[in-house]
Parts: structure tokens; C-alpha cells; sequence
């Protein structure tokens, strides 16, 4: 249960944020190129979106940390397993094992450091330029980010230990919709 809520909570968050900095990004630029037709400018003249710049930056980010986390319990991430695929038996298991170790521990490291650097951050009052949002909360993402996607090495190293399966991305399948199986010529439905 804890892991499906945790699934879920992460595709929100990416979902959320990728599409909320698709929203302003679109209403920054029409913003830009409608305050220049005479009619509207003294409406829209006034709106300041200076600041719109700074956040989609900080969604991004955000979203990019989360995605890696994503990316490992999904399998969607590029892997150069050209030797891998042409080992078989134990050592093929075994690197593939070390690599997940050194993902999770790799992961671990960076966590740690960004959460020390956060805690160090919280000791200050330096805020981010336009939006004046306190460091320590634009960078909180390292940390929270890294963690997560330590667990999803584990999470994967545990399930190819007892199964010896790794996750895998189907490109041709799109989740929610079932697939039917082709019709051959004459068949009716």
C-alpha cells in the first residue's frame, strides 16, 4: 500500500509540475508578444511576470530529480549494457547487482551531501532573486530527490535478487489502454 501511494505521489508531482511550467511558460511568452498590440497594452502593460523565469527553472529542476527516481523503478533510463547482454549466468547477475549497489550507493552519497547543504542553508537568509524563496527550500530537491531515487536502486536491487527480473520500459505500451488483439482479414467483431 505504502509503495503504491508512493508510485502515485511521484507521477503527481512530476505530472503537476511539468504541466505548470508548460502553463506559465505559455502565458509568459503570449504575455510578451500581446503587450505589443497597442490595444492591449495599457491592460497587460502593468503585469509584471519577471519572476515566471526563476520558477519554471525551479519546477524543472524539481521535476528532473524526481523523473530520475522515476526513471530507475520504471527502467526508462539509457544504459549502455552492451556487455551485460553478452554475459550470461552468474556474472551477468553480479554486475548487474554491482551496478544497482553503485547506483544506490552513488545516490546515498549525493543525498547526504545535499541534505548537509541544505542544513546549511536553513542557518542563513539567503532567498532565491525574484521570488525570494528561501535557499533552502529551492534546494531541498537534491536531497529529497536523491533519497528517493537511492530507495528506487533498492527497491529494484531487492526484486532482481529474489526474481531476477529488472524493470523494463515498453515504448509500444501506453498504460490505461487495453490492447486487442489484430484482426485478421474476414474476422468480424
Amino acid at each position: 500500500m505504502f509503495l503504491r501511494i508512493l508510485d502515485r505521489l511521484e507521477e503527481i508531482i512530476i505530472a503537476s509540475l511539468m504541466g505548470a511550467a508548460t502553463i506559465l511558460t505559455f502565458i509568459t511568452v503570449a504575455h510578451r508578444f500581446l503587450v505589443d498590440i497597442p490595444a492591449l497594452y495599457p491592460y497587460l502593460f502593468g503585469i509584471n511576470l519577471a519572476w515566471s523565469q526563476e520558477l519554471c527553472i525551479y519546477m524543472f529542476i524539481w521535476m528532473a530529480k524526481f523523473g530520475a527516481a522515476y526513471g530507475v523503478r520504471t527502467g526508462i533510463h539509457v544504459g549502455v549494457d552492451v556487455l551485460i547482454n553478452r554475459l550470461h549466468g552468474p556474472w551477468r547477475r553480479a554486475l548487474i547487482l554491482f551496478g544497482l549497489c553503485g547506483g544506490a550507493v552513488f545516490t546515498a552519497i549525493v543525498g547526504t551531501m545535499g541534505a548537509k547543504f541544505v542544513i546549511e542553508l536553513m542557518h542563513t537568509d539567503q532567498v532565491s532573486p525574484d521570488l525570494e524563496l528561501p535557499s533552502w527550500l529551492v534546494y531541498s530537491c537534491i536531497p529529497l530527490g536523491s533519497y528517493l531515487m537511492c530507495f528506487r536502486f533498492l527497491q529494484v536491487i531487492w526484486t532482481y535478487y529474489w526474481t531476477n527480473e529488472l524493470p523494463h520500459h515498453d515504448a509500444a505500451h501506453v498504460e490505461g489502454i487495453e490492447e486487442k488483439a489484430s484482426l485478421t482479414l474476414g474476422e468480424v467483431r
